[in-house]
């Protein structure tokens, strides 16, 4: 949720404790990790994690990263492996992501995957990140606590100067140790360098005891800082219904006759959070899909990012 006031939490018990209550809320709390200030969300509230992007101004619905407190934590939302473990037991906590198949019953929301069915999991070395995880005991989405496409934070005041009013809290423990972002290994397959980052790619081969496949253009897309590949349901997307022809379904938004509506009330934070849960329920209808016309500004640009990308021509 977006606040007309920022709260600055001190980085003892009784901030920590704060922070940990304001993300229960489904509010927005910035935090320091190891490399830069993170904005967080839980996870598993949709409507919480659209509020990050709509936060950052972040143009398009990319994966995030899910900070968790521990390896316990971690398995309670993805499959784990044996080479999930041994890079665990070598990186963490530390700058290294990794991307695992969501279990089932996750809970994890689905614009935090962007759609997918894998995750990006992480536990960060920062005190004071931690403690937050600890006490609020699930995942947290935490992107860079800046405007999108802003240098990154480093200090609170950094993440004020550009977030202030936006976000319900910043907790401030000084200065991050400005470094590398984290490294994404992906393992929902043979593994994979994502992303590189702040742990080496010959450390990793070397605690798995194998090669890393290095990630090429032309690969399936799966984790943040890779250019995001377009949600393609089965069946033909049209935009900008007013009704609906043939056969079609329509996914309505606003005060419509529709067969599902992202947001009755026209919210555009909870249509966001509700877009892909609905393209998936649609899509397993196999009707051709019609989406009513969305606003263009705000969430809504980013919404209909993802629905151009739906609706395109594709390759049968």
């Amino acid at each position: 949720m977006i606040s007309n006031t920022t709260l600055e939490l001190s980085a003892d018990p009784a901030g920590i404790a704060q922070a940990a209550d304001l993300l229960r809320q489904g509010q927005l709390v910035a935090f320091p990790t190891e490399t830069v200030y993170g904005l967080g969300g839980d996870a598993r509230n949709g409507e919480a994690v659209a509020s990050i992007y709509a936060a950052k101004g972040r143009p398009s619905f990319n994966p995030l990263i899910a900070h968790v407190a521990s390896v316990e934590s971690a398995r309670r939302f993805v499959e784990w492996s044996d080479q999930a473990e041994a890079l665990a037991q070598a990186f963490w906590p530390g700058p290294l992501t990794l991307v695992l198949p969501l279990r089932e019953g996750h809970g994890v929301s689905s614009l935090v995957t962007a759609g997918l069915d894998t995750l990006a999991v992480r536990v960060p070395a920062h005190p004071s990140a931690r403690a937050i995880l600890e006490m609020f005991d699930g995942p947290v989405a935490a992107p860079s606590a800046n405007p999108s496409g802003q240098i990154s934070p480093t200090t609170a005041a950094h993440v004020r100067a550009g977030l202030d009013g936006r976000i319900a809290a910043i907790l401030d423990d000084g200065p991050c140790g400005v470094g590398l972002e984290s490294t994404i290994v992906g393992l929902a397959g043979e593994p994979a360098l994502l992303r590189p980052g702040g742990v080496a790619l010959d450390q990793i081969e070397a605690a798995l005891g194998s090669a890393l496949h290095l990630h090429q253009s032309g690969d399936t897309l799966t984790a943040p800082g890779q250019m995001l590949s377009h949600y393609a349901p089965d069946v033909a997307v049209r935009l900008h219904a007013q009704t609906t022809h043939g056969d079609e379904i329509l996914l309505g938004f606003g005060p419509v006759k529709c067969d599902l509506n992202l947001s009755a009330d026209g919210n555009l934070t909870e249509a966001a959070a509700n877009l892909f849960a609905a393209l998936h329920k649609l899509n397993s209808t196999g009707r051709p899909i019609a989406v009513s016309p969305i606003p263009d500004h705000g969430l809504g640009a980013a919404i209909n990012d993802r629905l151009r990308r739906a609706a395109a021509p594709r390759d049968s």
